[in-house]
């Protein structure tokens, strides 16, 4: 069976494909996000939308996400934007970790998912 790695770099790849499964690594906004959960989650699903499409796949077909916030006073405003971006007719199993930090001081909120392709 084949493994498909989608925009490798020299430490990760974004996208890891086998089996019919998708493996995102975790998405966070873009370069110069500013301090908005609610926007922050809100560009992090828009990576997550373009690399799951780049997979054969898309939101339709999650089948676990796994959110990291660095404030769960921010949960209400992380889940506003999944709310109004996730399939409800395919939502997926969830959770949400509270961490004390993330990879840089400006993100405030990381998604992991898993899909089928």
């Amino acid at each position: 069976m084949s493994i498909q790695r989608l925009e490798k770099g020299p430490r990760m790849s974004q996208a890891v494909v086998h089996g019919g499964t998708v493996y995102l690594a975790g998405q966070v906004c873009d370069e110069g996000c500013g301090p908005d959960v609610f926007e922050q989650t809100r560009q992090t699903l828009a990576s997550i939308d373009r690399l799951l499409a780049l997979a054969g796949s898309s939101k339709a077909k999650l089948l676990s996400a796994t959110i990291f916030l660095t404030d769960m006073d921010t949960f209400g405003d992380m889940n506003r934007a999944w709310e109004a971006w996730v399939d409800p007719a395919h939502p997926p199993a969830r959770a949400t970790v509270h961490t004390a930090r993330l990879a840089s001081a400006e993100y405030r909120v990381e998604i992991v998912v898993v899909a089928a392709v």
